[in-house]
């Protein structure tokens, strides 16, 4: 199973960017893909997640601004980040979790994080 991430680069503030997260193998099915970013020196931190019951959960800082979205046919999620804030630079991952393969599941995979960059 593997995970390819696109989409980030340089925005300026107020801006918007699209992240988007495809993952590929032999997949049955997903039970929740998320976005997470890390800032070097710190912690990587949980963006935005949704469930196969769509479900979506979204860290307080991005309340309002991103939104997620996925596709559980074709194995993506996106993130639409707007109203970017400087403080959203970072390395930002892709996760799927709970990945049901046609004979066994793999509790967890990442991508290999792609670089977002919010100018003031």
């Amino acid at each position: 199973v593997q995970l390819q991430a696109s989409g980030g680069g340089l925005a300026r503030a107020g801006g918007s960017l699209r992240l988007s997260c495809t993952a590929s193998g032999n997949i049955y099915s997903i039970k929740t893909m998320s976005w997470y970013r890390q800032v070097p020196g710190q912690l990587r931190e949980l963006v935005a997640s949704k469930t196969m019951a769509s479900d979506a959960t979204y860290a307080d800082s991005v309340k309002g601004r991103f939104s997620i979205s996925r596709d559980r046919y074709r194995n993506t999620v996106t993130l639409q980040m707007d109203r970017l804030k400087p403080e959203d630079t970072a390395v930002y991952y892709c996760n799927a979790a709970g990945v049901e393969l046609t004979l066994r599941e793999v509790p967890e995979v990442w991508g290999q994080g792609t670089q977002v960059t919010v100018s003031s």
